[in-house]
């Protein structure tokens, strides 16, 4: 994924051969180096990542480089645009700049003046960056992981921004595969603690045997096996942030203690006498209703209360009205080979991606993606190239008609990934791409 800290350069034009030099060059200087074969792509892309430096063709079939750089200083009024021309293009550079361009370039001259062109906007950008280190303010809400410009993406960025630099304790509830871990990177990279350490708890799949020692650490001797002290990932995450992912998985014992941690700030490892203080911040994410939980006597209601200071629920992607399409993009920009074209994917498939239900949410879009990859022919995937649950299914309509319920198709999902395994309940769970503890539940509640 694009690094936010490296100066980014997107370079669009319409011949490949130039693409494909301009990414060596830069490359060279240790730039990140998109590509764009046509104005569309490049705007698209430009949706989608932090773009420091836009290289633009003037002259292109369909959208030219004027409509194109129209469009881009709407996204990104401070974007710094060099547009690039052939000799007779002048005139239309000349207006280019007038449209807010910073420079043009003809086409054909020295790679040098390329060079130093570029590099003047680089030190412009490194004095910048310079500056916002030593303000502490460095990547102050960028969010080129949160995918989406959906009305419901753009409400959870909005609570992000408003949440981030507190110190509350925060709830993020989700369905599996919506990108909770994500917006938990969010919530610690634009806090004050951003410079400190993150340390992330899968509950779901740490051993319960080893759990407490795990997350309060242990004296040496403390049990078989303790042959040195430890300090654990609550005292790891000192001065940073903790972030418990699927928390809903912890026994009623860990909670207990985890609800002191939270009221009193301190922990003992396991087998000690003596509590250590820790300043952190505690992040949680859960998959299912807590307060449910908590009815049913399966989580602490103390705890969901304390953990539930500010909660916030990241959507569904099939909730998420035209995300599909710019997930695509950056997904298959992700995978793509280093040396080939970006892949596309037809109308048609998009419009299958655009109405199928997406139980799985964006990991499972991430998945069907890198296995239509493997098929794709000449860089574009086609509807054949999709499963055909993907292909067929399409609307949540059809898919009541063909496989009676979403649940009927978690179930016969489930029953496949359990018949390719073998009945191996861990191999079925990384099959599905699910932790083994939410496998286990879901065989319990359809008492397969």
């Amino acid at each position: 994924m694009q690094d936010a800290t490296s100066f980014t350069l997107l370079v669009v034009d319409d011949e490949q051969s130039v693409l494909q030099s301009l990414k060596r060059f830069f490359a060279k200087s240790g730039f990140q180096v998109l590509l764009a074969n046509n104005g569309q792509k490049g705007l698209e892309l430009l949706s989608l990542h932090h773009i420091d430096l836009l290289l633009l063709d003037l002259v292109m079939p369909g959208m030219d480089g004027l409509t194109v750089l129209r469009e881009a200083k709407k996204m990104s009024p401070a974007l710094k645009v060099i547009i690039q021309t052939g000799h007779g293009g002048i005139n239309e550079a000349v207006e280019a700049v007038k449209n807010g361009a910073s420079d043009f370039l003809v086409k054909g001259d020295s790679p040098e003046i390329l060079r130093t062109r570029v590099g003047l906007i680089h030190e412009q950008w490194q004095l910048r960056m310079d500056n916002k280190v030593l303000r502490g303010e460095s990547n102050i809400f960028d969010f080129d992981k949160l995918t989406g410009a959906s009305s419901a993406m753009t409400k959870l960025k909005e609570m992000i921004v408003r949440v981030a630099p507190t110190e509350t304790t925060v709830l993020i509830q989700g369905e599996s595969g919506t990108g909770k871990e994500l917006v938990a990177q969010a919530l610690h990279h634009h806090s004050q603690r951003r410079n400190r350490p993150y340390i992330v708890v899968d509950c779901a799949t740490i051993s319960e045997t080893v759990i407490e020692s795990e997350l309060f650490g242990h004296e040496k001797g403390a049990f078989t096996g303790a042959d040195t002290s430890t300090g654990g990932l609550v005292r790891a995450a000192d001065t940073g942030t903790l972030f418990f992912d699927e928390i809903g998985e912890l026994s009623p014992g860990v909670q207990a203690k985890l609800l002191r941690i939270i009221q009193e700030r301190t922990v003992r490892p396991v087998g000690s006498t003596k509590n250590h203080q820790v300043d952190i911040r505690i992040i949680a994410a859960t998959n299912r209703n807590l307060l449910e939980e908590a009815a049913e006597k399966r989580f602490r209601q103390d705890l969901y209360y304390r953990l539930s200071t500010v909660t916030l629920t990241v959507p569904p992607l099939r909730e998420r009205e035209g995300d599909i399409a710019q997930l695509t993009t950056k997904i298959l920009d992700y995978y793509h080979k280093a040396e080939a074209p970006v892949p596309s994917v037809t109308d048609r498939t998009q419009q299958l991606l655009d109405r199928y239900d997406w139980p799985g949410n964006v990991r499972e879009l991430e998945n069907v993606l890198r296995g239509a990859l493997v098929f794709a022919d000449e860089g574009k995937i086609t509807p054949r190239d999709l499963p055909p649950a993907v292909g067929v299914q399409g609307s949540s309509e059809e898919a009541k008609v063909k496989n009676g319920s979403l649940a009927a198709y978690e179930l016969a999902a489930i029953k496949n990934a359990l018949a390719e395994a073998g009945n191996n309940r861990s191999q079925a769970a990384k099959i599905l791409d699910i932790a083994e503890a939410t496998l286990y539940r879901k065989i319990k509640n359809y008492r397969l």
